[in-house]
C-alpha cells in the first residue's frame, strides 16, 4: 500500500511539474506581430482603344477605362476624366489654347508646376523628367512618392496652339503603399496616352474661335 502511495505521489508531482514548466515557457514567449499585408491585386492586361475625335487632342486610352465629363464648377469644354471603375482611379485631363502667346504658355507651365509643388508637404520625393514621344512631341512628367493625393502628373504642349495637362487621382482612402502596383500599372497607360497623342487641329480651330 505504501509503495502505491509513493508511486501515486511521484506521478502527481511529475505531472504538476510538467504543467508548470509548460505554463512558464508560454508566459515567457516573446510575441512577434505578423507583418502588415495587403490583399493581392489582380490587374487586367494592358489593352487600348482610340478616344473620340471630338476633342482638340486624340490619344489611345485603356479599354478598361471610360471618358467622363469633368463635373467640377471650374471645368472648361474639353476637360475630362479618364475613369477606371474597377480600380477607382482617374486621370484628370485639362486643355488650354496657347493661341500663339508666349505669355499664356508661360502662365500654363507655371500653373502646372505650382499644382505639383502643392504636394511637397506630404511628398517624400518629387521626380521631374522630360520624355520625347515616338511622334516627336515633348512631355514633362512629375512622379510623386509618399501619402500624396496625386502620384503622377504631366503636361504636353506644342508651344503655339495646344497645352494639355493630366494628373492621376484615386477615389479611395487606401494608403499609397497598397496602391503601388496599381500606380505602376496606370503609369504605363499614361505613357501610352502621351506616346499616341495627336493634336486635332480642326477641333482646336473651332475651339479657338469661341475662346474669349
Amino acid at each position: 500500500m505504501k509503495n502505491r502511495w509513493v508511486a501515486y505521489n511521484f506521478i502527481k508531482n511529475t505531472f504538476i511539474s510538467i504543467v508548470c514548466f509548460i505554463f512558464f515557457m508560454a508566459c515567457n514567449k516573446v510575441y512577434l506581430p505578423k507583418p502588415k499585408g495587403y490583399n493581392r491585386i489582380v490587374l487586367p492586361d494592358h489593352a487600348y482603344k482610340s478616344m473620340p475625335d471630338t476633342f482638340p487632342y486624340i490619344f489611345e486610352i485603356s479599354q478598361h477605362a471610360m471618358i467622363l465629363k469633368d463635373s467640377s464648377w471650374m471645368a472648361e469644354k474639353y476637360w475630362l476624366d479618364i475613369f477606371y471603375p474597377e480600380l477607382m482611379a482617374n486621370v484628370q485631363i485639362t486643355y488650354k489654347s496657347v493661341n500663339n502667346s508666349q505669355t499664356l504658355l508661360e502662365e500654363y507651365v507655371n500653373d502646372a508646376f505650382k499644382l505639383t509643388s502643392k504636394h511637397q508637404i506630404k511628398a517624400y520625393s518629387i521626380s521631374d523628367n522630360i520624355i520625347q514621344t515616338p511622334k516627336g512631341k515633348t512631355a514633362a512628367i512629375s512622379e510623386l512618392t509618399g501619402e500624396v493625393p496625386s502620384q503622377f502628373q504631366f503636361y504636353i504642349t506644342d508651344s503655339t496652339t495646344h497645352f494639355l495637362r493630366g494628373a492621376l487621382y484615386f477615389r479611395t482612402a487606401r494608403k499609397n503603399d497598397s496602391l503601388a502596383p496599381i500606380i505602376e500599372y496606370l503609369k504605363k497607360d499614361v505613357i501610352h496616352m502621351l506616346n499616341t497623342l495627336e493634336w486635332n487641329e480642326k477641333i482646336a480651330a473651332k475651339y479657338l474661335q469661341n475662346v474669349p
